[in-house]
């Protein structure tokens, strides 16, 4: 099964870098990759991911209220959250949105490869924030 990932992450580098690194893997495809959160629900409907990687400070529409959004328009898309801002707060509101992942951008790459892999099977994979 090829999982189809979107990614949306601000910061060219790491967005770059990131679908490079899920590029590597042979049963996970990048269909989209943006830098910003009003593009996140647009372009997950023109392309169908399985798995939306979503940064949660994002120009234009954070990234937890595309999720939110996302689970309505789409429900079959599948929401991971990596972020920078890993506080109970913003984990307490990825929850409430119904995100099935939340990581912290400091993990280790296979870390996130896993996490993807275990969310598209409908698991949920959940850091613990400082």
């Amino acid at each position: 099964m090829q999982i189809r990932v979107l990614v949306a992450e601000d910061v060219d580098l790491l967005r770059e870098t990131l679908v490079a690194l899920l590029d590597l893997e042979d049963d996970i495809e990048v269909v989209a990759s943006i830098a910003t959160g009003d593009r996140i629900v647009p372009e997950a409907l023109a392309h169908g991911p399985d798995v939306a990687l979503l940064d949660v400070d994002l120009p234009g529409t954070d990234g937890l209220t595309a999720a939110a959004e996302l689970r309505e328009r789409l429900p079959s898309c599948s929401v991971l959250v990596l972020t920078g801002l890993a506080t109970r707060r913003s984990r307490g509101r990825a929850l409430a949105v119904g995100v099935s992942g939340f990581l912290i951008k400091d993990g280790p790459a296979d870390d996130l490869v896993d996490a993807v892999r275990r969310i598209a099977r409908g698991e949920r994979v959940f850091a613990e924030p400082a």
